[in-house]
């Protein structure tokens, strides 16, 4: 089973962002995102961005994921 988390944008270099999800930390492409910036959550899977989300659902996704673990 694959899933997509959220993760907020740190850092953006061309069409690569470094997003990060408590300790983790990735470099994702952001080339479907052009309006992407730096403090925005994204839905991230395989490596990509694929869907800028609300700060609020992201946060309860995190959650969510966290009880879980």
């Amino acid at each position: 089973m694959c899933l997509a988390i959220p993760m907020k944008i740190r850092k953006i270099k061309g069409e690569f962002a470094q997003v990060e999800a408590g300790r983790l930390t990735r470099t994702v492409n952001i080339a479907m995102l052009p309006r992407a910036c730096a403090g925005n959550y994204v839905i991230v899977h395989a490596g990509f961005a694929l869907q800028i989300v609300d700060p609020a659902k992201a946060k309860e996704t995190l959650e969510l994921f966290n009880e879980i673990r």
